[in-house]
């Protein structure tokens, strides 16, 4: 025939077996089974055996012969953060002793680890390999892929790349950091192409809850990789234009050895909703709520959410105030660099407000997740020092609670209606869209990408597993899917996957100025403190003698009321005390093991009679 034969991208046989094949063909015609040629002069037995050999060495080989191996070289993927929990994300990149790093987010702590501000990716296995690195990509600007980036680059200083608004962030990031004087930090448009190595990364337009966001495709020797950070498919964007889904589907026709897809929507059926569902409640909400002041909590990176409660706030005659640092941060910057429209005279200061009357007002406000020091939590336990809230009061969460927020989120709706304040959230109205796909987004794009093998990302077990059984409903076989954890390596051969032995990952957390000085021993004391209190005893003992000069005194933090509890107080007191004589009687001068005895025999006393086990600690002291 003389037209050319489709393949399907990505599973594409080499050029030898092809060319193989078709001499096959070739010599097959007008011959049958035992290598005779129809029509023509009967051959001779050595000529037909001869005719035959050729034959057989022209097809492929099979069975014990050699499995023909990879000609391309392989590409790693090291998973460093983003899989198994929500944030953190952090992938690393290797190809040809080249690596590059997608993503360096954060993630915030959850109950168990009391007084720690931030949980950020563990670096130890970049940092050895720092001559490697060639860059770092960023997919877009949410705290959970650049919250750790001041993080990165004060422990080497590697060029970030990513799209303006997503640098912007960055960049009033490292300012806090003091870092802005020496970071690299390069802004890429959706649609370009930069070199790192023999890396060639591509950005792709997708859509989110963030503008400026983007897939990327990484285009290496081994094949390309496609990662989609995160993304939804928005038809109809408040901001911007829509995903670039032909650019998906021309590298699929081109072939794409692994995908890399955001699973945090896995769960969900059917479509994300389009974000002007949340323009249209907003507009019915503004109109109910006439007479009274509007305040609309969001998080501070929704751009295009903010615009859309600008957008109200003209219509309906109302002036516009910003509340919570972060919110007036990011506002400002989406405004310096364009992606936020503010007509003259409606953006009012905070501490103006009460120059005008409430149904005057739009406050746009942090705290849609109930975070303890937020304007909105601040306001609902009256502790703003601008804002005093009331029956007057028109609120509105534009935020969905992410998994383990939901209990704080319930809290401060409470306290908002205990207040007399009308309060409206996601599970009532639409006043809130998702930025991650769902299922039937999720096979679009699958469908389009056409991968060799694919991989799910960013998400916890059910979510990635979920992510993957979509995969095989697809078609895929589950051998061409890999669910990883934080620490595995997964290389990558053109016709294979393998998973290596494990590199050193896991969570670092930030406490104050302090960065991993706070591990599971720590932690593990403040639990206990938190759960059972502290005992302090204090004594003093004869330096020759080692029997008791002074003392013991008793201090009790967070175990009992002293006041109320000074015949358990006493008994305590004479425990120690003969705890410490029995050691003076033994000879036992050494300091720790003074302290243990002391430690064990109040501890038996303590939990015998209060079922208790606060942290006892003894200060001995000699004179």
């Amino acid at each position: 025939m003389g037209g050319k034969q489709r393949r399907s991208p990505g599973r594409q046989q080499s050029g030898r077996q092809q060319g193989s094949g078709k001499q096959t063909r070739q010599q097959g015609q007008g011959q049958n089974s035992a290598g005779q040629n129809l029509g023509t002069a009967p051959m001779t037995a050595a000529a037909q055996r001869a005719q035959q050999k050729l034959v057989q060495s022209a097809q492929p080989k099979r069975g014990r012969g050699r499995p023909r191996r990879s000609q391309k070289p392989p590409v790693k993927v090291y998973f460093l953060g983003g899989l198994n929990e929500i944030g953190k994300n952090f992938t690393l990149y290797e190809c040809q002793g080249d690596m590059v790093i997608v993503d360096c987010g954060l993630a915030f702590p959850d109950e168990e680890m009391l007084g720690v501000d931030l949980v950020i990716p563990d670096f130890t296995f970049v940092e050895k390999n720092r001559d490697k690195i060639k860059g770092v990509v960023i997919t877009h600007g949410h705290e959970d892929h650049i919250g750790a980036v001041p993080y990165l680059l004060k422990r080497l200083n590697v060029p970030v790349y990513g799209t303006a608004l997503t640098i912007g962030l960055i960049e009033s990031k490292l300012r806090e950091h003091n870092l802005t004087a020496s970071a690299k930090l390069m802004v890429t448009p959706p649609g370009s192409h930069i070199r790192l190595g023999c890396f060639e990364v591509e950005f792709i337009h997708v859509n989110h809850s963030i503008a400026d966001s983007v897939a990327l495709a990484l285009h290496t020797p081994a094949g390309v990789l496609v990662h989609t950070g995160d993304f939804k498919i928005d038809c109809t964007p408040e901001e911007g234009e829509m995903i670039d889904l032909a650019r998906f589907a021309e590298l699929g026709k081109q072939g794409v050895l692994a995908l890399l897809m955001d699973s945090t929507n896995a769960e969900r059926p059917g479509y994300t909703q389009t974000e002007q569902t949340v323009n249209n409640s907003l507009d019915a909400l503004f109109m109910r709520a006439e007479g009274k002041r509007i305040i609309v909590a969001t998080f501070a990176s929704s751009i295009s959410r903010v615009q859309m409660i600008i957008n109200c706030a003209v219509k309906y005659g109302r002036k516009v105030a910003l509340s919570g640092r972060s919110m007036v941060n990011v506002m400002g910057i989406a405004s310096e660099l364009g992606y936020l429209d503010i007509p003259d005279g409606v953006l009012v200061d905070l501490n103006l407000i009460n120059r005008y009357e409430p149904g005057q007002l739009v406050l746009i406000t942090t705290g849609s997740q109930g975070e303890p020091m937020s304007a909105l939590t601040r306001m609902a336990f009256s502790d703003h020092r601008q804002v005093a809230i009331g029956p007057g009061d028109f609120i509105i969460l534009s935020a969905r609670p992410i998994p383990g927020n939901e209990k704080t989120v319930g809290a401060v709706v409470d306290e908002l209606l205990k207040q007399g304040c009308t309060v409206i959230y996601e599970s009532m109205y639409e006043v809130h869209v998702s930025g991650h796909a769902c299922q039937e987004e999720l096979k679009l794009i699958h469908g389009l990408v056409k991968p060799r093998f694919f991989i799910p990302v960013h998400g916890e077990q059910k979510h990635l597993q979920k992510n993957a059984g979509i995969a095989m409903s697809m078609g895929m076989e589950q051998k061409d899917i890999f669910i990883g954890d934080i620490g595995n390596v997964l290389e990558i051969h053109e016709d294979r996957m393998k998973q290596l032995s494990d590199v050193p990952a896991g969570s670092v957390m930030v406490d104050g100025l302090g960065v991993g000085d706070v591990g599971s021993v720590v932690l593990r004391d403040r639990k206990h403190l938190a759960e059972d209190g502290l005992i302090v005893a204090v004594c003093s003992i004869e330096a020759e003698s080692g029997h008791v000069a002074a003392g013991p005194d008793i201090v009790s933090r967070g175990f009992v009321y002293v006041r109320e509890n000074e015949a358990l107080m006493e008994e305590a007191r004479k425990v120690v005390y003969r705890a410490l004589e029995e050691c003076a009687e033994h000879r036992v001068r050494d300091w720790s093991d003074m302290k243990q005895c002391v430690k064990d025999e109040l501890s038996k006393f303590l939990y015998k009679k209060t079922q208790r086990n606060p942290m006892i600690l003894p200060i001995i002291m000699e004179v």
